[in-house]
């Protein structure tokens, strides 16, 4: 217990803005003016920093105060990385935090707001090694199924996943080597998946969401695993999901040619929205092209593009989350919560709320109209509770997102 100082003081909040912020202990001390040994304290709840101490830490790392009274829940299972280098531990660390901002964003959303069902497949593998090629194949299918997407193209991935109930961040992280991370949050009962929008490349991120999702339902009940061996197995499965979903093979098997040169790759990328070098080793996985002729376009691919970008990358957009930022703009347009007010409710900056439900920069400042996806009920509220307008008791509920961006009845 801390002694001294505020009283209600977080010690784990600290421990957390240290990770997001990607400061040291030392770092803090010198920017909020008191000696290391009185970060090292807070940090380990033996004290608490005093009033004038607390609104200087806070400046610092730039939340309010009062977000360091905010009791530190942490729900989410061990996420899944993109990248298990041991160089990359602070910025996994620091990826988790800010995914765990967006777990208490989407909790506190939903005081006023229902988030669509979750609806993916269940599986309830222990371990990857059970997990077989054909396991991938029938839980990609069955997804699609679920999500009623038929065998062609998905057109908007990001859609389809939020729709289903996951929940989606996009950002900026500053750490290219780091394309994702997913893990399940017991407190929303959903997945959590954060992107990185470091490589502004449409038919990349959506690779990358789709692996993610093979996280979700492949991993759902298997630890991170620490073990090289094994953690490359449920990268390779993960992989191979992103695959067999986005490509489905008698989707891909009708459009892809016998013997397809690079030229016709392109062809099927700009189709299907997945990268040549994906759509080739599809084909190679369903024996649509053999080990050979496979080795000998990724040569030329090589030779002609080079090792990472491909021609028409720039075609593609990246598909941006929708649910967050929409919500926010409903709750605002209805008059649920002031503009003014809903950083504030979190306790974050506007640019870091910004960021975690993909609103424009500067959208708490001056705000732009967002066409919803959603669209409210209403729900008879005690009347001391907060209320929709001045002259009725109702609370502000939003529906399901569909597929076609119409509300689902």
């Amino acid at each position: 217990m801390s002694r001294g100082g505020v009283h209600g003081f977080q010690a784990d909040r600290l421990s957390q803005i240290l990770a997001v912020r990607r400061l040291t202990q030392a770092q803090l001390a010198s920017l909020v003016g008191v000696s290391p040994g009185t970060v090292s304290k807070w940090k380990a709840g033996t004290q608490a920093p005093e009033f004038e101490a607390l609104n200087r830490l806070a400046s610092v790392v730039n939340v309010t105060p009062d977000w360091f009274m905010q009791p530190y829940r942490p729900s989410l299972s061990t996420p899944l990385f993109r990248s298990n280098a041991a160089a990359h531990v602070a910025a996994r660390t620091m990826l988790e935090g800010r995914l765990e901002w967006a777990e208490d964003v989407a909790c506190g959303f939903t005081e006023f707001v229902d988030f669509p069902d979750v609806s993916l497949p269940k599986r309830e593998f222990q371990n990857p090694e059970e997990i077989t090629q054909e396991d991938i194949e029938d839980s990609a299918d069955e997804c699609r199924k679920l999500w009623r997407l038929g065998r062609g193209p998905v057109q908007d991935l990001a859609l389809a996943v939020e729709s289903a109930g996951i929940l989606l961040v996009r950002e900026e992280t500053g750490i290219p080597q780091i394309e994702g991370l997913s893990g399940w949050s017991s407190r929303l009962g959903r997945p959590c998946i954060l992107l990185s929008s470091d490589k502004d490349n449409g038919f990349r991120g959506r690779f990358d969401l789709a692996h993610e999702l093979g996280h979700c339902i492949l991993h759902k009940h298997i630890e991170r695993a620490t073990n090289r061996d094994r953690y490359n197995m449920m990268e390779k499965q993960a992989h191979a999901f992103a695959g067999a979903f986005l490509l489905p093979a008698d989707g891909i098997g009708q459009d892809a040619p016998l013997h397809p040169t690079l030229d016709d790759l392109l062809i099927l990328k700009r189709k299907w929205g997945v990268s040549a070098a994906a759509i080739l080793m599809r084909l190679k996985a369903l024996g649509l092209v053999d080990d050979d002729e496979a080795t000998n376009l990724f040569k030329r691919r090589s030779a002609r593009w080079g090792s990472k970008a491909e021609p028409g990358d720039e075609e593609r957009a990246p598909e941006r989350p929708r649910l967050l930022g929409r919500t926010v703009d409903l709750l605002v347009r209805e008059g649920v919560m002031p503009l003014e007010h809903v950083s504030r409710h979190f306790g974050l900056s506007d640019n870091d709320l910004e960021m975690i439900t993909a609103l424009p920069v500067g959208y708490f400042k001056t705000k732009e109209k967002v066409v919803t996806l959603t669209r409210l009920r209403q729900e008879k509220v005690p009347s001391k509770e907060r209320k929709l307008n001045p002259d009725g008791d109702y609370q502000a509920k939003v529906l399901n997102l569909s597929r076609g961006e119409k509300a689902r009845k």
